[in-house]
């Protein structure tokens, strides 16, 4: 018996703003909460939104709750999986509370899996430090547990990025299975349609998507030049009961039905007869992500070195090149990450929220300027003129947040690193970027570390220098006189530089009306 696991992607990026730097009202003096729809086009997100979701997520989703109910009590009842961006949730909430209420009736079938992944639908996996991938992948799973009450076993990282080390954070995390593309490059001659292990890992599992076939329904249904259009349910049901293997893993994008398809192709349609079509062969029977690997046993191994072996779903490269291709995403991509030590300092809930909507994969998917047909499906998603336009627009709006940011956490030019003692072994692991990281250091670091940047007299130059700021200098230098040594000089140093920074926030803040 052949299991044809059903998964659908399911995204909404919030996009950015294209007039505010065409209009050139960058750098615009706001307050806090204006920030988000300055930065993002919400009118055009619910727009966009209201029509997938008319002619999309509601049609398709009351299908499959139909078809759940009618087999529920069948030997081989009806079972898809969805993997949602924690974006796409937010988006719910913002704009249709009643879409949010149809997957929890999902949910409710116990015959629908939801799968994890990055909250925001970032690259961080791909980050030289790992952080901010488990604190989004932590954040969605949160986000599933609470407003879908269900708790993924199973993980599928933003548009199937993968290599060795993804696959061991995954684990590490505590899923059994990932999903990834089941390309040849990493097969070498094996088949998509078996469960493999991935490299140095003896408990998780990978699930190999099936790129030919998912696409025969996502990119070619209503391709009249296809030698095989019409595809109706019975044709697609008899090529997957003529496919040898454990499981075939169907993953496209649920847009597929009724957006990048109109439902006038038929395409709904399509989708409320192939799980009974599928259901008529004998050789096989709809699963989840989960119970394929609970019953199957791996078949061998998969290797995807982490340097330059990286694979996806995107393109026909199917690597990173969708996102980290050309300089333009290379240029964003290391502006934003150079802010996520100083957005962490910032410890403002808000902020850091702003930073990890700009991570989203799609402001770099946008930037992709190989031409052909991959270039063709990046510019039928993207809502710019050109590449070049997503790059100027995401990059002004990234300096905008950057700027205000600094300004915000008073932000020094060089770090502070804490050490205990001379020598690179003796560095403490904690760096701060700015005044208000420093105090927030202070108060915890081991006090070995502040005797010793005292006796050295450390502080002083970076708060002249790097911070410029020569009052600061001037109070830590009278601190260091006291000769006060233990508790009694961290508490002085603490004060001297909490009392500063409440100084300047507050000037900062009188001059922007930021905060």
């Amino acid at each position: 018996m052949t299991d044809v696991v059903f998964v659908f992607e399911v995204h909404q990026p919030h996009r950015l703003r294209r007039k505010v730097f065409w209009e050139n009202k960058v750098f615009k003096r706001l307050r806090k909460e204006e920030l988000f729809n300055y930065y993002f086009d919400s009118e055009t997100d619910r727009e966009i939104f209201k029509r997938a979701a008319r002619k999309c997520y509601f049609p398709s989703n009351q299908i499959l709750l139909d078809l759940i109910d009618k087999h529920r009590h069948e030997r081989r009842p009806v079972k898809v999986s969805f993997s949602v961006s924690g974006i796409f949730l937010e988006q719910c909430e913002m704009f249709d509370k009643d879409l949010l209420e149809s997957f929890r009736q999902m949910a409710k079938t116990r015959n629908v899996e939801f799968l994890d992944q990055t909250y925001y639908h970032s690259i961080s996996s791909l980050y030289p430090e790992k952080a901010e991938f488990f604190a989004q992948v932590k954040l969605h799973r949160e986000t599933i547990k609470s407003l879908l009450d269900f708790e993924p076993s199973v993980f599928e990282n933003t548009e199937l990025l993968y290599n060795n080390l993804i696959a061991k954070m995954a684990e590490d995390l505590g899923y059994k299975g990932i999903f990834t593309e089941g390309v040849e490059k990493i097969l070498h001659e094996k088949s998509p349609n078996y469960l493999y292990t991935p490299k140095g890992s003896k408990k998780m599992r990978v699930l190999l998507r099936n790129y030919k076939l998912t696409d025969d329904i996502g990119f070619r249904f209503s391709a009249q030049w296809w030698s095989e259009y019409p595809l109706t349910a019975d044709k697609y049901a008899r090529w997957l009961a003529g496919t040898e293997g454990q499981c075939i893993n169907i993953f496209p994008d649920y847009e597929t039905f009724g957006e990048h398809h109109w439902p006038e192709t038929g395409i709904h349609d399509f989708l409320r007869h192939l799980p009974e079509e599928i259901l008529k062969w004998g050789n096989l029977q709809m699963a989840t992500p989960s119970e394929v690997i609970s019953k199957h046993a791996p078949q061998g191994e998969i290797d995807v070195p982490e340097t330059g072996a990286t694979v996806s779903w995107a393109d026909l490269e199917r690597d990173s090149s969708g996102w980290l291709g050309n300089a333009m995403q290379w240029a964003y991509y290391n502006s934003l990450r150079r802010l996520e030590p100083i957005v962490k300092e910032a410890d403002d809930i808000e902020l850091l929220k702003l930073w990890r909507y700009f991570q989203t994969s799609d402001h770099l998917y946008y930037m992709f300027t190989a031409g052909g047909g991959p270039g063709e499906v990046h510019s039928y998603f993207s809502p710019y003129e050109s590449p070049m336009d997503a790059f100027a627009v995401a990059q002004a709006l990234l300096l905008d947040f950057e700027s205000r940011l600094r300004m915000t956490t008073l932000t020094a030019n060089e770090p502070f690193l804490f050490h205990t003692d001379k020598g690179k072994e003796n560095f403490t692991g904690v760096m701060t970027w700015s005044l208000k990281g420093f105090v927030k250091a202070l108060r915890t670091i081991d006090i070995r570390a502040v005797e010793f940047h005292n006796s050295r007299g450390d502080f002083e130059p970076w708060a002249e220098h790097s911070l410029q700021d020569k009052v600061l200098s001037r109070e830590l230098q009278k601190a260091k006189m006291a000769k006060l040594k233990g508790e009694a000089l961290r508490e002085a140093i603490v004060s001297v530089a909490d009392k500063r920074f409440k100084e300047l926030n507050k000037q900062v803040q009188n001059a922007t009306r930021l905060f």
